[in-house]
């Protein structure tokens, strides 16, 4: 039979996901605010994480002695401990991204994710490919163009759209510039960012392949945090030595470190962690193309940012190469069900041979989303 529609499973992630990729830009937003007062981006990461953390003992210790809760082995605990050197070290990156470029530039190459996510989900056999069959390909070329996106986001600028405080300015007609020295920080951002998001796909491919064993998300988020409170700070030590850089008075940073610790790393993650076990890593990263909604206003009337021509033809290239993949994804659902509605029937009619087998295509267009080789 076809799947039912069902308001937990179909329309509560989509609303969740779509609140929570807002509420990551808005963070990242904050944080490159407090980056601007002088916070270091390696303490802020650290603290971060240091928040959640300390919320998440008490919540979690309640949470399996009140309800059955599956046992944890080793080679699940050895495997959150990598999730969480991946994890933080994505984090890590991606501020010092952040730092050296805007938070705009930081949304706009995060719609690769859903492209590497896809790549990788092949890779570790969660995702199958058929070359004959049109979702596939369309897979394919979605996430090529995706990539391609992304390189002209990071070595591409161009005339200004919005100057900094400046309101939809009618400017000249200028040259297109690329990437000259002055902008290397730009470019340094970019490829920064892009090795972040590399990263955070191994992440959710790992948590998915994670969560079909050990089905606790709030379990599995709290030993992440861990990890990753102990990676980073042991990071953070090596790279800024100089104690005064540690202390954080009652201003910007501050608030950053709080609001990242519980909206960011707190409860962004468990969400993640809730979507992926419900709807895959496919799905989940699918969402990432709403951040760049919320960045362009949010950089524009908070930080004085300047919106660049090459940001924007970036961020549709790679808009129209995600949402190929996610018309392929579609179609291949759609085919899947199909397949199981016709199945049982076609098993009792072996008198039809126009309906007793399914055709060649819908044969190599199958596939098995339910082995994980990570």
């Amino acid at each position: 039979m076809a799947r039912e529609w069902s308001f937990y499973r179909n329309f509560l992630p989509i609303v969740v996901l779509i609140g929570t990729e807002c509420n990551d830009m808005g963070l990242l937003t904050l944080f490159k605010a407090a980056t601007l007062q002088g916070m270091n981006n390696h303490v802020f990461v650290a603290y971060a994480y240091a928040v959640a953390t300390t919320i998440l003992l008490p919540v979690t210790f309640f949470h399996r002695r009140s309800r059955v809760v599956p046992p944890l082995s080793w080679s699940i605990i050895s495997k959150i401990v990598l999730l969480g050197v991946i994890g933080s070290s994505s984090q890590i990156l991606g501020y010092a991204g952040i730092s050296y470029s805007s938070p705009t530039l930081a949304s706009s190459i995060s719609n690769l994710v859903p492209a590497f996510t896809f790549i990788l989900a092949v890779i570790c056999r969660m995702e199958k490919l058929a070359a004959k069959c049109r979702s596939s390909q369309a897979k394919i070329v979605g996430s090529i163009i995706s990539i391609a996106g992304a390189f002209v986001l990071t070595f591409y600028k161009g005339p200004s759209i919005i100057n900094a405080h400046t309101h939809l300015s009618l400017l000249p007609q200028q040259p297109i510039k690329f990437l000259k020295s002055e902008d290397a920080s730009w470019a340094s951002g970019g490829i920064l960012l892009i090795a972040d998001y590399i990263l955070t796909s191994v992440w959710y491919i790992l948590e998915e392949d994670i969560l079909r064993v050990f089905p606790d998300e709030l379990t599995l988020v709290f030993f992440y945090s861990v990890t990753a409170t102990i990676f980073s700070t042991t990071v953070g030590l090596f790279e800024v030595p100089n104690a005064s850089a540690w202390k954080i008075g009652l201003n910007i940073s501050l608030i950053s470190i709080v609001s990242s610790g519980i909206f960011g790393k707190l409860m962004s993650n468990v969400v993640y962690a809730w979507a992926l076990n419900l709807k895959g890593s496919v799905f989940v990263t699918s969402f990432k193309p709403f951040q760049i909604i919320m960045s362009v206003a949010l950089g524009v009337m908070f930080l004085d940012d300047t919106l660049y021509i090459g940001s924007v033809v970036g961020a549709i290239i790679v808009s129209v190469g995600l949402y190929v993949v996610l018309w392929g994804k579609a179609t291949e659902e759609i085919e899947e069900d199909v397949g199981n509605l016709e199945s049982p029937t076609t098993e009792n009619v072996p008198l039809l041979p126009s309906h007793r087998t399914e055709t060649s295509e819908n044969k190599v267009c199958k596939t098995n989303t339910n082995s994980s080789h990570f």
